[in-house]
């Protein structure tokens, strides 16, 4: 009995040494990879996988071609861009697509509402709004303000788009006044559209002049030591 005991005790210890643990009562590998490059889009996905607690490795490339287009990185995303997820033979680009995946096959708890929540649809609303709405005029001002070289640089462009920007805001502003959320309680949304509102703040678009309710929502997000660890990676 003592020779299966000991011999019990060495194979549980090498096995527990192997394996990332989340918590005392259980063991769980990592099984999500998540391929991300700072001040991306890919700060949603990595945020989001903090809210939720899940297990997942990093790899970190830089926001440059000689990460993102490479062949390497080609063979994940056709287009070469982040992010990236990797879950066991599954890879999912589009970071809508990987919220709603993570949701679905991972969502560990929450993070959104039942269908038969009166909340949901708004959520729907709201999740989807960052992309459809407020992404395409920040893609804008950053290619004009960032990305580009000076001489190339269109400043008729950029005030277009920070107008349109502006504009998309402001349903937003009177939505989420009275509310710490987007929904009133976070959730995933808040991952989402949450993000372009952090970013639209540091473009100087959302400030407490124009957009009050927005701008200390964003602050407010930036508590979270999720968030403030996605932004920060």
């Amino acid at each position: 009995g003592r020779i299966v005991s000991s011999t019990l005790e060495i194979i549980f210890h090498a096995v527990r040494s192997t394996v990332p643990i989340r918590s005392g009562f259980e063991e769980i590998p990592a099984m999500l990879t998540l391929h991300f490059a700072p001040n991306s889009r890919a700060s949603r996905t990595l945020w989001l996988l903090e809210e939720l607690g899940l297990e997942y490795e990093l790899n970190r490339m830089d926001f440059h071609p000689k990460d993102l287009k490479s062949d390497e990185h080609r063979a994940r995303h056709p287009l070469g861009r982040i992010p990236v997820l990797d879950d066991g033979d599954v890879s999912i680009y589009e970071s809508g697509a990987i919220a709603e995946y993570i949701l679905e096959c991972h969502k560990n708890g929450g993070l959104k509402p039942a269908p038969d929540d009166p909340r949901f649809p708004e959520y729907l609303q709201w999740f989807h709004y960052c992309e459809g709405m407020v992404m395409p005029p920040v893609n804008t001002i950053v290619v004009h303000t960032i990305l580009l070289p000076p001489d190339r640089q269109d400043e008729t462009v950029r005030g277009q788009a920070e107008r349109l920007l502006a504009k998309a805001w402001a349903p937003v502003e009177a939505a989420i006044e009275g509310r710490e959320y987007l929904i009133g309680d976070f959730s995933a949304a808040d991952t989402m559209l949450g993000h372009a509102c952090i970013m639209s703040k540091r473009l100087g678009i959302v400030t407490d002049e124009a957009f009050p309710n927005l701008s200390a929502y964003a602050d407010r997000l930036m508590t979270r030591p999720a968030c403030a660890k996605a932004f920060s990676a």
